[in-house]
Parts: structure tokens; sequence; C-alpha cells
């Protein structure tokens, strides 16, 4: 049984105990207030959740029926981490260099827009600095200063982004233009993110995407004060897998790409002639798929004397040439290594040489993150929404592709522009598609190609089947009219846009056979155009859709045009590199030379003004392209092709 008068000791004392604990007051340690929050900041809103600041606590209840804890005294409990150092000055202090130096933004921000929004965004906070509370840096600050030095990751350079340096800063002044200057590189950080750090016309001749340039009120109201810093730089890159995938890649390649790219590459060394010996050959025979193949036995006369009449002759006898020599450089691999450099346009010698090597080898770690960053700066021209049905044609590989509801529904090849002829870049929303088309000849054609020729051949026009009229506006106009022989083919597939450019018919097919096809004057040529009619028209078209086999059976009638409802995108692109459906990276040649471009502006001069688009070059009026003394000198220099020569590639 317990003991009562033991039980109302204990009482008593735990009693005692609690009244003669003293109260927290204003008058505390310093040690215990400093658990208290700080006071709110000078642009009044709450701390971000970035700060980890502790909730200033309700006013302690002065009832003994609700009495507080005592604060510890034993020093060898845990204390809370001391904070780190204070800035060099006070918010309110910083504040007033601000609303100074805010005065004078235009001698430091070039970009009108950008300015703009800080002035309005640093007027409405009061000029309370944006990265500093409480005399220290807000964890949004640090997490955006870390993001920024960390930009390799998207393709881009954090020198183009400076973070300063806070604490090295001695005074407001200095504070308040730190402050400023993170502001200023997190905007364009944002803006490069979502826009490019290029801008397009200054790679591209031909280029028209749109605009999506985010607005910099926009980036102010979500970088600052965001939940989760790199979730909200995050959502100003392109949402597309595809770039996802390339970022994915790059990361990859720089991590560790050079040491597997290193195993997988065949050395470099004197160039090898067929028939030669060399310890390099098995690699270069497993690389190109070839066997090794037994030589052919050969036959040898051997003198041998008939049994019966005791005679001597000549018999022929087959002798097996043993085993294969797994280094000599033999017939078959020869013919592999010709292929190779007639893809790679190299005179198909089979002398493997250093040049031959290379293309075989193939883009280095180091190419392959070229290619990458280059196609994912590509990727952030391009609008953000393709839409619900797209084609999307990828110029460097040849291909199309026809995408619903983020599925690719159908692939085929494509001839596109030759190097001098280039394919544009643009998005544009396909309109109609035409069966027996006509070809209306581009006004830059007839002046270039179509009139030099006339000069030396007279009835060009009329042994090819163009129709020529003179035009209102006193320039030439051809029209090439339906037929087997039409330059279109047998359907046309139109989205408007300023090149005047589509997607059409051949009667050029052989091409599609070239693994390089950049052959066109710039539009691209389909494979299969009339199963790509029955998908785009299933697809646009509100009623019911004709199939390929009604399609075809209207082919050599009257022009037929099919409006389409729905009107899918269009995007023509260059992807030098992209991730299969495998999962493995895929490199192309940079047959424009667009990669190229985009290396050489980030090592010159041009990168200082290399996000802002270079002013128009004045344009080159066609009636002014040429003169008839210019084709008359064309012709007198004998510089003009024969007239088949330019229907032959044009038709091509």
């Amino acid at each position: 049984m317990r003991n009562v008068r033991l039980d109302h000791f204990l009482a008593g004392t735990m009693l005692a105990l609690i009244v003669a604990t003293p109260r927290i007051s204003a008058a505390a340690p310093e040690a215990i207030r400093q658990i208290a929050p700080p006071p709110p900041s000078l642009s009044g809103q709450p701390p971000s959740r970035d700060d980890a600041t502790p909730a200033k606590p309700e006013p302690l209840a002065q009832s003994p029926a609700a009495p507080e804890p005592a604060a510890p005294v034993n020093a060898s409990e845990p204390t809370a981490a001391p904070l780190e150092k204070a800035l060099a000055a006070s918010d309110s202090q910083i504040a007033d260099r601000l609303r100074d130096q805010v005065k004078r933004l235009d001698k430091r921000i070039e970009n009108p827009a950008e300015r703009k929004a800080l002035e309005s965004y640093y007027t409405v906070r009061q000029f309370a600095p944006i990265w500093i509370r409480d005399d220290r840096l807000t964890g949004n600050a640090k997490a955006a200063i870390a993001r920024l030095k960390n930009a390799s990751v998207d393709a881009l350079d954090a020198s183009d982004y400076p973070a300063p340096d806070f604490a090295a800063a001695a005074s407001a002044d200095a504070l308040a233009t730190a402050d400023i200057r993170l502001t200023q590189s997190i905007m364009t950080f944002a803006r490069h993110l979502s826009a490019g750090r290029i801008a397009p016309n200054r790679v591209v001749a031909e280029v028209d995407y749109g605009s999506h340039t985010p607005e910099p009120a926009d980036i102010l109201k979500r970088i600052p004060e965001a939940s989760d810093v790199n979730a909200a730089f995050n959502s100003f890159n392109p949402p597309h897998e595809a770039y996802k995938a390339l970022k994915a890649k790059l990361a990859e390649l720089r991590a560790g790409g050079s040491r597997t790219d290193a195993d997988h590459r065949i050395a470099s060394g004197a160039a090898i002639k067929p028939g030669d010996k060399d310890s390099r050959v098995p690699e270069l025979r497993a690389r190109l798929h070839v066997s090794l193949t037994a030589p052919a036995p050969t036959q040898e006369a051997m003198k041998v004397r008939d049994k019966r009449t005791g005679q001597i002759k000549l018999v022929k006898v087959q002798k097996d040439a043993g085993k294969p020599d797994e280094l000599v450089y033999d017939k078959a691999l020869i013919n592999a290594v010709k292929a190779v450099q007639a893809r790679a346009d190299i005179k198909p010698t089979g002398v493997i040489d250093g040049r031959t090597l290379a293309a075989i080898n193939g883009p280095n770690a180091a190419q392959k993150a070229d290619a990458v960053a280059a196609t994912m700066e590509r990727w952030r021209w391009l609008p953000r929404d393709l839409g619900k049905s797209y084609v999307m044609v990828n110029i460097p590989d040849y291909t199309l592709k026809v995408v619903r509801d983020d599925k690719i529904v159908w692939r085929t090849k494509v001839v596109t522009g030759k190097p001098q002829t280039q394919t544009p870049l643009l998005t544009a929303a396909m309109d109609n598609v035409v069966v027996n088309p006509s070809w209306y000849v581009p006004q830059s054609i007839i002046q270039n190609e179509l009139l030099p020729a006339y000069t030396s051949d007279p009835q060009i026009f009329d042994r090819m089947g163009l129709e020529v009229k003179r035009g209102a506006d006193g320039h030439i106009n051809v029209v090439q009219p339906p037929g087997a022989a039409n330059a279109l083919g047998r359907i046309k597939f139109n989205f408007p846009n300023k090149f005047q450019v589509y997607l059409h018919d051949t009667p050029e097919k052989r091409l599609f056979a070239s693994e390089r096809r950049a052959y066109s004057h710039g539009c691209m040529r389909v494979e299969n155009p009339i199963k790509f009619g029955e998908v785009m028209l299933g697809m646009a078209l509100a009623g019911a859709a004709p199939d390929a086999r009604q399609i075809e059976s209207l082919v050599g009638q009257d022009e037929k045009t099919f409006k389409l409802d729905k009107r899918p995108m269009v995007h023509l692109t260059y992807q030098t590199a992209y991730i299969d459906d495998a999962g493995a990276l895929v490199v192309r040649d940079d047959i424009y030379g667009f990669d190229q471009r985009i290396k050489a502006i980030m090592q010159s001069d041009e990168r200082r003004v290399a996000d802002v688009a270079p002013p128009p070059e004045p344009k080159n009026e066609l009636g002014t392209m040429r003169s008839n003394q210019e084709v008359l000198n064309r012709v007198e220099r004998r510089q003009v092709s024969g007239p088949f020569t330019f229907f032959d590639h044009v038709f091509r």
C-alpha cells in the first residue's frame, strides 16, 4: 500500500518548484531571446519558406494556472546553431540606397522591359531589398545563386549570369548594387531558359517560330518568393519530353561520357591501304559489321603420269587457301569502308586515313555534347505548345513524324533543302491538302535560274509544258499544270508561311534510297505522300475522310482541294541530336552548319549581344535582282547551265 503522507509531501514539493520558477520576460538573457523571430521585413511580406524562421509565438499567459517552462540550465544540453554573420548594413540602410540606385537603372539595364519591371517591383516593395531580409541573405537567394552557378546543366554558361558576393559587400550601397545585379542575372537566366541564349535569326537566315519570351514581371513574380526556386526556374525550360531527354543525356556525357567514349573508339595511326595488315582491322570489321571470310581456294597445276599410257600430263588440283588472316584489310572490309566514305562525301578510295577513321568512329563525347547543347538551344526557340496534333520534320535526320496526343502515329522519309537552298525553320498551321496540284514557280527561281536558262534556249518553257504570263506587277509568272512530270507530284500539303515552302510528292522516287537527302530548293518531298494524305485528312477533317485508295483514285483528274477543319501544326526543326525510341543518343551531320554557327557566336565578340535580334537586312526586290544585261553577261561568260540541268534539279 502506498504511503499517503509521502504522496502529499511529493505533491507539495512539486507545487513549490512550479511557483518558484521565473517567467521569461523582455529582460530575459540574450541567449533566450534569440529563439524569437526577427521583426517583419520592410516589405511587410511574411518570410519565405526557404528562410526556415520559426513563427512568432503568442504572448505568454499571466495566469498562474498556465505556468511557463523554465529555461534550460544544463550547459551540456545541445543549443541552437548560431546564426550566420549579418551583412554589412541593415535592411533599412540598403533600402535607402536602393531608392537612389533604382532611379538610375537606365545606365545599368539596357533592356527597357526588364528595367521597367525592376523599377516597378522595387517601388511596390518600398525599395526593400529582394534577396536580403533581416540583414541576411534569404534562402531563395542562396538557392538562386546555386542554380546560376550550375547553369551548365541547362547547356548554358554560368559566366553569363554572374552572382555577386554579398558577404564581400562592405556597405549599404554595395549591398544595394548586389541586390540589383542578382535580380538582373536571374531575369536574364530565366529569359534564356525560355527563349534561348541566342536570337534565332543570328543563326538561321529564314526562321519563324513566333515569340514566347517571358515577361520580366512574371519572372519577378515567380522566382523571389517561390516555395521551390529550382522548380520555378525549371518552369521556364521547354516542357517537351525530347528536351528533357537531351538534358539528361548531356549530364551523362559530361559525367563520364569521355571515359566510355575512349573505350569504343578505334585508335588513330598510319593510313591503312587495301591489302595491308594492321592490328586495328579486327576492330574495324566489328564496327562495320563485316564478317571474316575465308579466302577462296586456289588451283595449282601438277604433273601426273598416266598409268595407262605412261605419258606426263598437267592436272589442276584445288588447294586449300588456309585460315584467313584477321589482320589483313581484305575486299569485304574495303567495300564497307568505301560505303562509309561515300556517305561522308569522302572520295571512296578504300584507304582508311584520318578523315575516314573519324567518319567510322563518329563524334566523340565532346562533339556529342556540343550537338546536344546546340539542339537544346534550338528547342528553346520552338513554341511551348506544339499542338494536340502536329507534324514535325527533322531536317538533318531527313524524317517526318505525325504526333497525336503525344504519341507518334506515323513516320516517313523526306527530302529537304540543299545547303545552298535551305529548308527554313518555322511553325505554321496546315490549312489544306491539294490533289493534282499546279506548281507556281517562285519568283526567286524564275529570276535566278529560269530566265538565265531561257536566254540560251527560248523553247524551254514550251518543251517543259510551262505556262508563262506577265503579271500586273511586271514580273513573269510561270505555272506548271498538274501531270505526271509536275515538280510537286500528285499531292501537296499547304501550311501558309512567308517562306513559301510546303510538303509534297515528287516524281523522283529514287532519291529516298540515299542516306543524305538534302536535294531540294527548300520544300520537303515526302516518300509516301498518299499515305501521308490519308493520315492528315483522317486527323484534320471534321467529317468522313478519304483513305489512301480513294485519294489514289483522284490522281490524274482535276485539281481537288481538301480544306482542313482542325488545322494541325507543322514544325520544321533542326535536331542534330535526339534520343531515339530505345533511349540511345543519335547524332546527325550538321548539314547547314547551324551547330557550328552557335559555337562560333559563343566564342566571339558577338556573344555580348547574341540574345538580341540583329537589324533586318535590306530587302532585295525581285524586280532588281537581275537585269537583262546581267543575264546577257552570264550567257557570254557561259555560266548558264544547260536547260535540262535546271529542270533536273527542280524535279529532284
